[in-house]
């Protein structure tokens, strides 16, 4: 982006003032013109007199965060997006880091820069202001709508992104300045309190089994999916919920679909169901669980071999091999029989199984380090 804008400065017309004059008095007074070696232009002589100050605002007046795709292709979910907010026109593009070999990283087109609007939920058809951008939000793209997209991501009508983190002191600075004031509606708010009940009342009944509920629940939701899009209908949630024995009210599962069932098609998306009804980690937690999953996915398929994954898993610093009560070898079993019930395939395990044992995991854990941990000991991350 500093290329781009630096190149539109220096090629403009006005900027040959300056050089012009340097370049006479090196001209011989026999010569009609200076020799290509006198035609000089040095960056720090360059005078910004564009008409307008939109470069400058270009450079100064925006936020930039980074994102993740949310999706259990695990592919996609590892893909590190980098984006930028622009408030002089309330634009937005992202770009995705791409590694090429052992030490060149490129940054490559994702998303044009243009202006956009919300394709799901409340604000649906709203175009994207400043108060959209915080660590948590989600903003939704239809992938129809942009050509350079990776077919696996195309094969989806909507495309999620989830910020997992942010240029706060811009973000501070910007808000100081910004006349813009955050508008989220009381629908919104009323949506959050309705799944912070349902959480609230699931958080106790999935304390203690957590892992095992929530990589069956998975799995069992994806069997469900006999068409491959993701969605299913309201009788195969209730079906699901009754089958772990998750017991929400019916008041509270209407209102609930009322508000993921907002289109009114019948069908939701399991993944945000489990979501909105589960809850989920935050975004320091699931970075960790991504580092772990990139590195046993060195191949970028997507999936990582049981036989990979064996190889990996260290137990030796684990609480009960320290006491002497379990040895590696158990506790390496263990967590593998474990992960395997999970998978739909015996020999590997995709990145949204892999991700559903550590959410389950995480419902139990109160601290963020001592999460991280957990993770950090036996990956080696």
């Amino acid at each position: 982006m500093l290329d781009h804008l630096s190149r539109a400065v220096i090629s403009d017309p006005e900027q040959n003032l300056t050089t012009e004059k340097q370049e006479i008095a090196h001209i011989r007074p026999d010569s009609k013109m200076a020799p290509i070696r006198f035609r000089k232009r040095t960056l720090h002589e360059t005078k910004i007199r564009t008409q307008s100050t939109l470069t400058e605002n270009m450079l100064s007046h925006k936020v930039q965060f980074d994102g993740r795709i949310i999706s259990r292709n695990g592919r996609d979910a590892c893909r590190e997006l980098v984006g930028f907010f622009f408030t002089h026109d309330q634009s937005l593009t992202i770009y995705e880091y791409r590694q090429f070999g052992k030490n060149r990283t490129n940054v490559l087109p994702f998303i044009q820069k243009n202006i956009y609007c919300h394709q799901h939920g409340r604000r649906k058809g709203k175009q994207y202001q400043f108060g959209d951008f915080y660590v948590g939000a989600n903003l939704t793209f239809l992938s129809s709508e942009h050509p350079r997209l990776p077919e696996s991501i195309k094969e989806n009508t909507l495309l999620i992104l989830r910020i997992t983190n942010i240029d706060q002191r811009a973000l501070d600075s910007l808000k100081t300045d910004s006349v813009e004031h955050d508008d989220i509606s009381s629908q919104e708010a009323n949506d959050r309190l309705v799944f912070k009940v349902i959480q609230d009342v699931l958080k106790e009944q999935l304390w203690k089994r957590g892992v095992r509920i929530l990589t069956g629940l998975g799995k069992y939701l994806q069997q469900l999916d006999k068409e491959g899009n993701g969605l299913l209908k309201k009788a195969d949630f209730k079906q699901a919920l009754e089958v772990f024995h998750l017991e929400v009210s019916e008041n509270d599962f209407e209102s609930l679909w009322l508000i993921l069932n907002g289109n009114g098609n019948g069908r939701v998306d399991y993944g945000e169901f489990k979501r909105a009804v589960v809850g989920e980690m935050n975004e320091y937690r699931k970075s960790f669980v991504r580092k772990a999953f990139m590195k046993l996915d060195f191949n970028k398929t997507g999936g990582a071999s049981i036989i990979d994954i064996r190889k990996c898993y260290c137990a030796k610093k684990h609480p009960q091999v320290i006491s002497g009560h379990s040895t590696e070898e158990e506790i390496a079993s263990s967590f593998l029989e474990t992960l395997k019930n999970a998978c739909s395939k015996s020999d590997e395990v995709s990145y949204g199984e892999f991700e559903d044992y550590y959410e389950g995991l995480s419902i139990g854990i109160v601290d963020d380090e001592d999460f991280v941990n957990i993770l950090r000991i036996p990956w080696g991350i």
